[in-house]
């Protein structure tokens, strides 16, 4: 790196050796960035100094501000985390909260800071919180005053605890009440383009949460690539969707992208398929970021809402169906623009769009990534032939101080765990994933993880937790159950259990099925034989 603007170099000392870094291609003309550049006053500033103040930047359910509203807005938060909290460049600030506009304006001000956004999912248990806290040494919180419960719990478990600040709150003391004494501009700081502004997580097959690390160039280069050569976002577009912001799926698609283009986002919390249609129709939405699992539930309910403003509509998260691709097709008359990205990778890198969609396939490179199959050997493999996906961009894996960066990056390539083909015209399809994670509705699931809440239940003495396949969520959580003497398998025990899962770790990871077993298969050696459990479990059928 050529240097930094930070004072706490934390993050920039704990990338990986830059021998472990994938290979990164900035081929496009759109992607050569100046030496210094802070994302926030791209996103901003520079879209207020281009003419787009007066404009809508983004709505929520009772709120809705223009871009010089939101800098504004953006710009006093900035100050409270530098004079009221202290904190100073490169420090980490962790993020809790569902989509709102708040929640929007504090990813960004902590960017304008040269801060280091540590954004978590709002489903997320003290547990899991306590030990990305720890992970990212994090310096502060600012918290959605409904989400404070399991972040204070989280903040015992910590030798330091962070400096705490509630937002959408009226009390004394709130980021609000800091904010009203700071003035309404502040200058962003002059962090390097190379200066890590991101620290996403994401659970790995153990359970050990793996630190994503992004930069302040990746951030705008996702944003020149996916939207720009696919979405072909205008000024004109109003964005919807379904995932977190924490997510970096919805983090792209529901603030950055919109942004970027000069146009408007609509964050809403708690959305579920029949409330997304809604909106969509409310707020005259063109483009819809949402997971496989929404557009099959929404499908049947398309008819009963006024779509006729959505333009495109994106999927991603997961593997999208042929099936659920043609039956939104027939309710909206709408392809789908399908999509693979990674948190890895930080957004989409493979998807097609218009007349260049080949239904079941994912589709093609965007412009500025590329791609292959690699072998068991490492090396490429032609057309038609199962293998690992390997790809290379802008952007790329560089894990916070993990040994896993060197499972995820062979030979200058990202492998991102999913096993493809591609064919003789450039398509990539989707067979599988090649670990053990489990994906349902969009949500990465670690099997393992899992397994260690089940089994710090009393009345369980060995437990194992696969994937099993679903209809409406791709995969649910399953988990064979072998319990102490003396305890009954029986359904109050399993619901026992599910509710042991949820009120540990974040309610989305509990098992929807549990069977119950007196032995799990082992080998000679006692190892687990999980792949016979994962071929029972491709076998069972959804109980009434």
């Amino acid at each position: 790196m050529s240097g930094t603007a930070y004072l706490d170099t934390f993050a920039n000392d704990k990338l990986p050796p830059r021998e472990q870094w994938p290979e990164l291609l900035f081929e496009l003309d759109e992607l050569a960035y100046p030496e210094r550049i802070n994302c926030a006053h791209e996103l901003l500033d520079r879209m207020v100094a281009r003419g787009h103040g007066d404009s809508i930047a983004v709505r929520g359910a009772s709120l809705s501000w223009t871009y010089s509203e939101l800098l504004e807005t953006v710009d006093r938060i900035a100050g409270v985390l530098r004079t009221e909290l202290g904190l100073v460049p490169g420090n980490r600030v962790l993020l809790r909260g569902a989509n709102n506009p708040m929640m929007a304006a504090c990813v960004l001000a902590v960017w304008k800071a040269g801060c280091v956004a540590v954004p978590t999912m709002p489903l997320l248990r003290a547990r899991e919180l306590a030990t990305i806290a720890r992970l990212a040494r994090v310096d502060a919180v600012l918290c959605a005053a409904d989400l404070r419960a399991e972040l204070d719990l989280a903040c015992q478990g910590i030798d330091v605890a962070p400096r705490v600040l509630a937002y959408n709150d009226n009390n004394p003391g709130s980021l609000e009440a800091l904010m009203a004494a700071m003035p309404p501009q502040f200058e962003a700081v002059d962090t390097w383009a190379q200066d890590v502004c991101l620290l996403s997580f994401t659970s790995g097959t153990t359970g050990r949460p793996k630190g994503t690390m992004h930069f302040h160039r990746d951030v705008l280069a996702i944003c020149d690539c996916f939207p720009r050569s696919i979405l072909a976002a205008t000024p004109a577009d109003v964005f919807i969707g379904s995932p977190p912001l924490a997510f970096t799926f919805g983090l792209g698609g529901l603030l950055l992208f919109p942004l970027r283009y000069g146009a408007s986002t609509v964050l809403l919390e708690k959305l579920t398929p029949d409330l997304l249609l809604a909106a969509v129709q409310n707020y005259r939405a063109t483009v819809c970021f949402t997971a496989p699992t929404f557009y099959r539930q929404m499908a049947p309910l398309a008819e009963q809402y006024d779509l006729a403003s959505l333009t495109r509509s994106v999927s991603a998260g997961e593997a999208l169906p042929l099936e659920t691709r043609q039956a939104w097709q027939r309710a909206t008359s709408l392809a789908m623009i399908d999509g693979i990205g990674a948190t890895e990778m930080l957004h989409i890198f493979i998807s097609a769009a218009g007349d260049d969609i080949r239904p079941g396939a994912t589709g093609r490179p965007i412009p500025g990534y590329r791609a292959c199959i690699l072998g068991d050997d490492g090396n490429p493999v032609g057309p038609g032939v199962i293998g690992r996906l390997a790809v290379k961009g802008p952007t790329g894996c560089r894990y916070l101080d993990d040994p896993r960066q060197l499972d995820y990056v062979c030979k200058g390539w990202n492998l991102t765990g999913d096993a493809y083909k591609v064919d003789e015209d450039g398509y990539y399809w989707y067979q599988a994933r090649t670990d053990d994670m489990i994906i349902s509705a969009g949500y990465n699931i670690a099997g393992p993880e899992v397994e260690d809440v089940l089994l710090q239940h009393p009345a369980v003495a060995e437990c194992a937790v696969v994937g099993a396949p679903d209809p409406e969520r791709g995969q649910v959580v399953m988990a064979y159950v072998v319990l102490r003497p003396g305890e009954q398998a029986e359904p109050g025990m399993a619901k026992a259990l599910q509710d042991h899962v949820k009120g540990t770790i974040a309610p989305y990871k509990y098992p929807r099925r549990i069977e119950f077993r007196t032995a799990l298969p082992r080998t000679e050696t006692g190892k687990l034989q999980r792949f016979k459990l994962r071929q029972e479990a491709q076998q069972t059928v959804e109980q009434p």
